[in-house]
C-alpha cells in the first residue's frame, strides 16, 4: 500500500514528468525502463556498517550493483569504512565472482578530508592539501591497483577544489589530476571526479585540459555546495559523465553553510528531470543510491529504491 507521502511524491513527480517531451511519468518517477533492478546499486558506505552487513542489506532490497569503498582494504577511516582484513576482501572477491554483486564503481578517499565546513573541506579536500600530497599518492596507486583486480569499471573520489583564479595553484592542482588519469590508464581503469565543488561550467573548461578524466555525477553534491542547478549541470557535462549517483538536497539558507541532505526525492535535485535530463543526454551507466546524513540510513536507501524501482 503506498502512504501519502509517496502518494504526494510520485504526484509531484508525474507533473514534472509531462512537462517533458518525449519522456513518460513512470521512467521519471519509479525509473521504469530506464533505472532498473540490474542498474541501480548502492553505495556501500552508506551504510556505515562492515561488508559482510552490507551484503545483507543488499540482499534484502533485491540489488546487486556496489560503489564498493576501498577504504577498508586501504588504510580505513570512519567516513568510508573501517579496516577489514585479507577475508573480507576474499569474500568481496568470492560475492563477485559468484555474481551476487556487480561493482558499478570503486571509489577511494583521503584521511585528511575534513568536511565539518565548506571552509574546512575547502582546505583539506582530495588532492589539494601539500603537506599530505606523497602519502595520498600511495593511496591512489593502491586505489587503482585494487580496481584493476577487483576489473572495477571506473574508480571514483573528490580531487578537491579546482581554484581557476590562481595560475600556479591551477598548475599543480592539472598535474595532480594527470598524475591520477596515468596512474588508472596505466592500470586500465577509468577514473571519474565526483562533482560538487566547482560549478558545471567550470568543471568543463578544466576537463578538456586533462584527457581521459571523468565525472562521477552527483546531483545533490551541487546542491549541498551551492555550486548550480544539477539538471542545467547534466547538458553541460554529459561527454564525461561515467558513473551517477542518486542522492537529493534542499539548499542552506545561510550562505557559507551547508546545504542539508535528505532522502531521494524530498529535496531539490527534481528527481524526475534530473533522471529524464540524463536519459536524453544518453547516459546508459550505472545508479548507485548514496546517503551520507539522517538518522535512518538503511531505512532511507530502502526508501528510495523502492521509489526507483516503482515498488512503493
Amino acid at each position: 500500500m503506498i502512504d501519502r507521502r509517496d502518494f504526494l511524491q510520485t504526484s509531484v513527480f508525474a507533473a514534472a514528468a509531462s512537462a517533458l517531451p518525449g519522456c513518460c511519468t513512470r521512467c521519471c518517477c519509479a525509473g521504469g525502463a530506464y533505472v532498473t533492478a540490474e542498474n541501480l546499486g548502492v553505495c556501500s558506505w552508506s551504510f556505515q556498517k562492515p561488508l559482510d552487513a552490507v551484503a545483507a542489506e543488499m540482499k534484502k532490497l533485491g540489488l546487486k550493483r556496489i560503489h564498493l569503498a576501498l577504504q577498508p582494504f586501504l588504510e580505513g577511516g570512519s567516513r568510508h569504512g573501517a579496516a577489514e582484513g585479507k577475508a573480507a576482501l576474499d569474500r568481496v572477491k568470492a560475492r563477485l565472482a559468484s555474481g551476487e554483486w556487480k561493482l558499478s564503481a570503486t571509489m577511494i578517499g583521503f584521511p585528511q578530508e575534513d568536511y565539518s565546513t565548506l571552509e574546512s573541506i575547502k582546505k583539506t579536500g582530495g588532492i589539494v592539501p601539500d603537506d599530505v600530497w606523497e602519502a595520498n599518492k600511495k593511496i591512489i596507486v593502491a586505489g587503482a591497483k585494487l580496481s584493476a583486480e577487483l576489473k572495477a569499471p571506473v574508480l571514483t573520489m573528490h580531487a578537491g577544489f579546482l581554484d581557476e583564479s590562481n595560475a600556479a595553484a591551477l598548475k599543480k592542482y592539472t598535474e595532480r589530476v594527470k598524475f591520477i588519469v596515468d596512474t588508472c590508464g596505466a592500470a586500465g581503469v577509468p577514473v571519474a571526479f565526483e562533482t560538487g565543488q566547482e560549478t558545471a561550467a567550470d568543471l568543463a573548461k578544466f576537463l578538456p585540459t586533462v584527457p581521459g578524466a571523468g565525472v562521477n555525477f552527483d546531483p545533490a553534491n551541487m546542491i549541498l555546495y551551492g555550486k548550480g542547478n544539477p539538471v542545467e549541470a547534466v547538458r553541460v557535462l554529459a561527454p564525461w559523465i561515467k558513473h551517477v549517483h542518486l542522492k537529493d538536497a534542499v539548499q542552506t539558507k545561510k550562505p557559507g553553510t551547508w546545504g542539508t541532505e535528505v532522502p531521494w526525492g524530498d529535496g531539490e535535485v527534481n528527481a524526475p528531470r534530473f533522471l529524464a535530463e540524463l536519459q536524453a543526454a544518453g547516459y546508459k551507466g550505472a545508479f548507485a543510491i548514496e546517503r551520507e546524513g539522517g538518522s535512518d540510513r538503511t531505512g532511507d536507501i530502502a526508501l528510495a529504491a523502492k521509489r526507483l524501482l516503482g515498488k512503493g
